[in-house]
């Protein structure tokens, strides 16, 4: 693991609260939606040989002063976020300026898609997403292919890396702030500012109750009411909706930890910050670290946030433009 103090936000941005915070409210989540307007996104289903179908919304970048090959970055938002989430529409117009075509992927019933598919999401589905992001790319010609994820899109995108990185013929991956241990992060998110379990909860649970809108078989509603922390929702929850008979070999069936990514032979980034109240940096010291894997810890960022100004821009979507343009061929 490796220290780099690229980041520096000035003073009154260090509060590890305040970077997880404007990541997805405040100024970034206005300036989002006034971005959303000007974008002339193209809504796509893709769907999978096995019937599974994921949206995404489409945009092609400006090639003036840009790539000079054919790039697309494909993004996968956080848990319970979506492809307009605030820190996924920024990042997208940054790479789209830069002249990279980008999808921003939904995973499964992330952003009001629960009536795509029947079965519940549960954050083991790398293969669906992985068949979807195929689906794309060979439809489509690209030089290079990139895979950014956001948080567990960041597990997600390791993950798929892992697994079918060469089989998609990605250039590169990146990991934002991604759970590496989840049975820590979960402890770890107990623990934290009270906001964020209220967060997670209140959008979780909204997510169920419009899953059962569609599938009424599903009859969990009024246990939802009763459950009142994400600890509560997981023990009761996971044996019923995920192949696993308990929450622990649940959250431990995508842990990137021990040999996890051996496999991993894309080039592949893990940006991580020391302070992410959510995620414990402490856990990425229990990969064993592929070669094709680079690390970098940066003493500020919050979760997912690396916010450098009060208007809520973000150092990491520069970065992310400079790293991508150098995997470029």
């Amino acid at each position: 693991m490796h220290t780099k103090p690229h980041f520096h936000p000035p003073f009154y941005l260090k509060n590890a609260h305040i970077q997880s915070i404007l990541n997805s409210v405040g100024p970034r989540k206005i300036r989002a939606k006034k971005l959303v307007k000007s974008m002339a996104s193209e809504t796509l289903i893709l769907t999978t040989d096995k019937g599974v179908r994921l949206q995404g919304e489409f945009d092609r970048g400006s090639f003036k002063g840009g790539q000079n090959q054919r790039s697309v970055a494909i993004l996968i938002h956080g848990w319970e976020g979506s492809s307009q989430s605030a820190y996924i529409v920024t990042t997208a117009v940054k790479l789209l300026n830069s002249g990279f075509d980008v999808l921003r992927l939904n995973l499964r019933d992330h952003g009001d898609t629960q009536h795509l598919n029947r079965e519940i999401f549960n954050s083991t589905m790398t293969e669906e997403v992985a068949d979807c992001i195929q689906r794309f790319t060979e439809e489509r010609d690209y030089t290079n292919r990139f895979l950014v994820g956001f948080s567990l899109g960041g597990n997600f995108t390791l993950r798929i890396a892992a697994d079918r990185g060469a089989d998609l013929g990605l250039t590169a991956a990146v990991a934002i702030c991604p759970p590496v241990d989840p049975v820590s992060a979960t402890a770890t998110l107990n623990r934290s500012l009270f906001v964020y379990q209220k967060y997670f909860m209140h959008r979780w649970k909204n997510s169920l109750r419009k899953k059962i809108q569609f599938y009424p078989e599903y009859d969990f509603a009024s246990e939802l009411n009763s459950l009142k922390t994400i600890d509560a929702m997981n023990q009761n929850l996971a044996p019923k909706l995920t192949p696993f008979p308990d929450v622990i070999s649940y959250l431990k069936s995508y842990a990137l930890t021990g040999d996890r990514l051996q496999y991993l032979t894309t080039p592949s980034h893990l940006i991580a910050s020391a302070n992410d109240p959510i995620i414990p940096v402490e856990d990425i010291a229990n990969i064993n670290c592929p070669p094709s894997l680079s690390i970098e810890v940066h003493s500020n960022g919050g979760h997912c946030g690396f916010i450098n100004r009060l208007n809520g821009e973000s150092w990491l979507e520069s970065f992310l433009v400079e790293l991508l343009q150098k995997h470029s061929s």
